[in-house]
């Protein structure tokens, strides 16, 4: 028996970040921060500035696969026109980025695998580009060619299964990211391989969520919440505290919006993978979506989820697959060699691991966790 399931972590992140980030307004909170360099940018706004509110002007959309939340902190006319840019565009990069979607970028570099380099857009070409230094850095750990084997599971679709052992050791081979030749001159990507095949799902919403934060500051927005289902992007600091969002990390083992703990977070992002997003159950085994590109099959080891605290979208997504797949102790590492990225890793015991930078400012709010190293 085969059971499908596909959580909408967007909508979890949506309750839990609006309650915590928004609602934060005691300010006998414990002031904890994590600050990002990349502050909102207006110089492309001409406009007056825009006044802040407390009280959101929000719109919600289904897109990229998930629920696609915008909140901005600001009023009047110019807001309207800013999530208008911000959703258009989105909707274009959906289009752009999609594997299955004939004629998109992605779509053409699979059909020519093996055969011709094919010619993108720059946004799609900056997007592999990223995800090739994050191959070579993460040595393979996260690999965009792993979609050979993606297409046999099929995780998250109606057509979800568990593939037989023949078929994934003959996609394994198809699994190499440098077997992936980029031409930044003429903008041009090739697979090497007849039958290899790209997928972006594991960093375009990075990707998609700075830009949408460039759109929004190129209209004066300096307040806002952007999330796109797990991907966190926040602009400014909470009009109702100014120590900052207050962020809360999803507990692996609730589907309703309970949180481990609370990390506050002034322009950053925040993004999230775990083993409790999407799923194929078979016989009664659970198969999550994160596979390995060395073995073809969901990776099973002590990390229920992983939560990445970066100073941009595109960055923290580029990484967040790439910890979980590291495990804790090489993740952990990883992460203390990399400046401006932090991380909460929850074990499958309920231990929360935090690196450096966050050792004395998350904190722990659920009983049934406790701090791996006290």
């Amino acid at each position: 028996m085969i059971v499908n399931k596909q959580m909408k972590i967007g909508v979890l992140l949506l309750s839990v970040f609006t309650l915590l980030g928004c609602a934060a307004n005691d300010e006998t909170e414990k002031a904890t921060d994590v600050v990002s360099q990349a502050s909102p940018t207006t110089e492309n706004y001409v406009g007056d500035p825009l006044k802040i509110t407390k009280t959101p002007t929000s719109r919600t959309e289904t897109l990229l696969h998930t629920a696609v939340q915008i909140q901005v902190f600001h009023e009047g006319e110019e807001v309207e026109a800013a999530l208008n840019d911000a959703f258009d565009y989105m909707e274009a990069m959906e289009v752009q980025f999609s594997t299955n979607l004939e004629g998109s970028d992605v779509y053409r570099i699979n059909q020519a695998a093996g055969v011709e380099a094919v010619e993108v857009d720059e946004e799609t070409f900056a997007v592999i580009k990223q995800a090739l230094n994050i191959a070579e850095q993460s040595k393979g750990k996260f690999d965009i060619s792993i979609g050979a084997v993606t297409n046999l599971w099929q995780i998250g679709s109606e057509d979800a299964r568990k593939p037989s052992d023949d078929e994934i050791d003959a996609a394994l081979p198809l699994i190499d990211y440098r077997k992936i030749t980029i031409d930044e001159e003429n903008l041009t990507v090739k697979l090497e391989v007849k039958g290899m095949v790209i997928e972006l799902g594991g960093i375009s919403k990075g990707y998609i969520g700075g830009r949408v934060r460039d759109i929004l500051a190129s209209h004066g927005v300096t307040t806002a919440i952007i999330n796109l289902g797990g991907n966190v992007v926040v602009m400014g600091t909470s009009p109702s505290n100014e120590e900052g969002w207050n962020v809360g990390v999803q507990d692996p083992d609730e589907t309703r919006g309970q949180v481990v703990g609370t990390q506050r977070v002034t322009n950053g992002a925040v993004v999230t993978s775990g083993i409790y997003e999407r799923f194929v159950e078979v016989d009664g085994i659970k198969y999550h979506h994160i596979l390995d590109p060395l073995t073809g099959y969901p990776l099973d080891n002590e990390i229920s989820g992983v939560t990445v605290f970066a100073n941009t979208s595109f960055e923290g997504d580029s990484y967040s697959t790439a910890l979980f797949l590291f495990g804790i102790e090489d993740g952990i590492n990883f992460v203390e060699s990399i400046e401006g990225l932090e991380a909460v890793f929850v074990d499958k015991d309920h231990g929360v691991h935090l690196t450096s930078g966050l050792k004395d400012t998350f904190e722990l709010t659920n009983e049934e966790y406790h701090l791996a190293d006290e």
